[in-house]
């Protein structure tokens, strides 16, 4: 669900152009970003089943990043953070703090509705949740791609973008799009538990950062526009 999860931190992030859209797509994966880490210091785990060739569908334990009650501290810090990391927005701080909490919890959305029921409610011997949509995968991906482009769609359609950039914009999001499709349909089984993690943070990181650096033009803009309109007139 990498590419439904950018595509909603796009939809989202267009409606605060102060900040910058690669701080709303962290957000949206922070918690893939916790549980690789989480993973790697043997705090959470993921099994590859040997059906994993067919299914392309990891089991995983992770009750501290994916847990729903863990979901919703992760958000709240999320929305701590943004709000004292932005002070210059003064009475928007609330707003934006709100934004990127909701992107965070955005992943645990989505998640519950592709997932098997393994998304606990709190801790490793709770209720587990989740709709089991893979099982469908030409619909789960189908699903996801609409989400891909609409959230892609909302946010340059409005972006004070050049046309260059929203042209990279949209060649990231398709990249992801089709890189997320490979991983769950013909990409053969990871050769670790490590390595598969390892990969998923370098890309989460290497995501990020693009999207940070393409919408720095948007960011700085809105906020030159916004001290624009603010200014009194002569």
């Amino acid at each position: 669900m990498f590419a439904g999860h950018v595509g909603a931190a796009l939809a989202i992030g267009r409606a605060e152009r102060r900040v910058n859209v690669g701080a709303f797509i962290f957000a949206s994966v922070l918690l893939d970003f916790v549980l690789w880490l989480l993973v790697l210091v043997g705090w959470e785990s993921v099994t590859i089943p040997a059906n994993f060739s067919s299914t392309h569908q990891p089991e995983f334990v992770f009750p501290y990043s994916h847990g729903l009650l863990a979901s919703i501290g992760w958000s709240a810090l999320a929305g701590v953070a943004t709000y004292l990391w932005y002070p210059r927005l003064k009475q928007a701080k609330v707003r934006a703090a709100v934004l990127v909490a909701a992107a965070v919890f955005s992943h645990w959305l989505l998640d519950a509705l592709v997932h098997q029921p393994e998304l606990p409610i709190a801790g490793t011997g709770s209720m587990k949740v989740g709709l089991g949509l893979w099982h469908s995968m030409p619909v789960a991906l189908a699903v996801e791609a609409f989400i891909a482009m609409a959230g892609l769609y909302l946010f340059v359609s409005g972006a004070r973008l050049s046309r260059a950039r929203k042209v990279w914009f949209s060649m990231l999001s398709l990249l992801i799009l089709a890189l997320t499709v490979v991983g769950m349909t013909v990409a053969p089984p990871p050769p670790s538990v490590v390595a598969m993690a390892a990969s998923s943070l370098g890309t989460i990181a290497v995501v990020c950062v693009l999207a940070w650096w393409l919408g720095r033009l948007s960011h700085e803009m809105s906020g030159r526009g916004d001290r624009q309109q603010s200014s009194p007139k002569t």
